[in-house]
């Protein structure tokens, strides 16, 4: 059992201001496989007064860019080591499928890690702009003191997608893990400490949501960074607006994929089942809606069907395995919940259901609906897990149209032979990230939702962007 007793803060492992501790428990086994400290508000409190000494103090803020970009460098040098080793602790704890993990859960970050050291060490802090009476100096300096708030489902990739742009612009950071996956956030900070990142740039404290919220509200902190729920992001984004502090919101989202009938559906169906299915479902860019017109529905629903059916799944640790177990007894109930919710709304599971796949640990039937509306909630909500949901369009404006009647606006994807239409429906269909004939998060572009999906972006220089101020300085002659 992987056993940790203290806390990273300002540089150091220190005791916790509390006696409570957070287990870890495995999704497939149902077993303890880990335990941690929980952060109390008290913990907090040190954690953003060693950040806040940093910033207002350290050198951290006060080196160049491109002197931070390289720092960050040797993070990731450290990081590509032990990816293997994170990829394993994140498959343990929350249940992501081993080759998701090695495909993704570690490499993502490595990627983020590797963009933000390049664009750091070239990225200009200063720039001249013509002025009324002189020139003007416009330049960019660090926001402050962040607070990191991650959910469980792709842990290291929120962590690094908040830490690598807010260390290069020179923030320093607290982050709170979520308390069903803080392994992966110790493997990272003993990387950290041997980076040689200054005492208290990066402090991690694992904790739960009155922590949290503690967290979130502390004077010290100058900027929110928050991946998870819509609801959870309202509550935070309240206390942001009321202290006018800056936050970025990441939040759910219900994406849709549009197959026009020009698409190959026997080669659509590999990318699909990744962009659909990644991580046993459990994706805010998940595509659960599968958009098909009524002139190939019966096919399409078939070949959707056939893809869930070959992923078999089992065992996380398996390299065999498509589809693991959910992280969370609750998150198999409310998947569970779903499924019933769509039989009852007349929808008709033509894969999957409410029959357990196994005995043992959190899994749900991976399941396809037919015969459903875009009203049902089924197709609304965010269910994050293996729930995909087929819905008949009339012609490509209808498939447009249902595609944006939503209230979400984070992904989607078009599926055709001719890549000019898939653009075209792009620019129509209102979300941060699209793909076409394929969905990827590109570590040189913007990432982000529209509408009820969140505010702000990240990833790309816009991501840099989002932890740095303007100042302008206006001089005579």
């Amino acid at each position: 059992m992987r056993q940790h007793d203290t806390l990273f803060i300002g540089g150091g492992w220190v005791a916790p201001a509390g006696t409570g501790t957070i287990d870890v428990i495995s999704p497939h086994t149902e077993e303890v496989v880990g335990r941690v400290p929980e952060g109390t508000p008290a913990d907090m409190d040190r954690a953003v007064a060693a950040a806040r000494h940093a910033f207002d103090h350290g050198p951290w803020p006060r080196m160049t860019m491109a002197e931070r970009a390289a720092v960050v460098g040797r993070l990731a040098e450290i990081y590509a080591a032990r990816q293997g080793e994170m990829a394993e602790i994140i498959t343990e704890e929350m249940g992501s499928p081993i080759t998701f993990s090695q495909m993704a859960q570690a490499p993502q970050p490595l990627g983020m890690l590797q963009y933000y050291a390049g664009l750091g060490a070239t990225f200009p802090v200063e720039e001249e702009r013509p002025g009324t009476f002189g020139p003007v100096t416009v330049r960019r300096e660090p926001v402050g003191v962040v607070a990191a708030i991650v959910p469980w489902n792709v842990p290291q990739f929120v962590i690094m997608i908040k830490l690598a742009p807010a260390l290069v612009a020179g923030c320093t950071i607290v982050v709170k893990p979520a308390p069903e996956t803080p392994l992966d956030a110790y493997l990272l900070a003993e990387m950290v400490s041997e980076a040689g990142i200054p005492d208290g740039v990066v402090n991690i404290v694992a904790a739960g949501r009155e922590a949290g919220e503690h967290l979130v509200s502390h004077p010290g902190v100058d900027k929110v960074a928050f991946t998870g729920s819509t609801a959870a992001g309202r509550r935070i984004g309240s206390i942001c607006g009321e202290q006018l502090k800056r936050c970025t919101l990441e939040l759910g989202g219900k994406s849709a994929a549009i197959i026009l009938d020009d698409c190959d559906l026997s080669s659509a169906m590999g990318f699909l089942s990744i962009a659909s299915l990644m991580n046993n479902g459990q994706a805010c860019v998940a595509q659960t809606r599968i958009l098909a017109s009524r002139n190939r529905y019966d096919e399409v629903v078939d070949a959707v069907a056939a893809m869930v059916r070959g992923m078999p799944v089992g065992d996380p640790a398996d390299p065999a395995t498509g589809i693991g177990p959910l992280v969370a007894q609750r998150q198999q109930e409310r998947v569970e919940d779903y499924i019933r919710i769509g039989i009852d709304e007349g929808a008709k599971p033509v894969v999957g259901g409410l029959e357990r796949p196994l005995d043992r640990g959190w899994y749900v039937a991976p399941t396809v609906f037919a015969g459903a509306t875009n009203e049902m909630r089924i197709a609304r909500e965010e269910i994050f897990g293996p729930v995909l949901t087929v819905i008949p369009y009339e012609d490509e404006a209808d498939a447009v149209r249902i595609a944006n009647d939503s209230d979400y606006g984070l992904a989607g994807t078009v599926w055709t032979a001719d890549t000019e239409r898939g653009m075209e429906v792009a620019r129509q269909v209102r979300t941060g990230t699209y793909g076409v004939n394929l969905f990827m998060i590109e570590n040189s572009s913007p990432f982000g939702g529209f509408k009820s999906s969140g505010l702000g972006r990240e990833l790309g220089p816009e991501g840099l962007a989002a932890y740095l101020e303007y100042k302008s300085i206006a001089r005579l002659g």
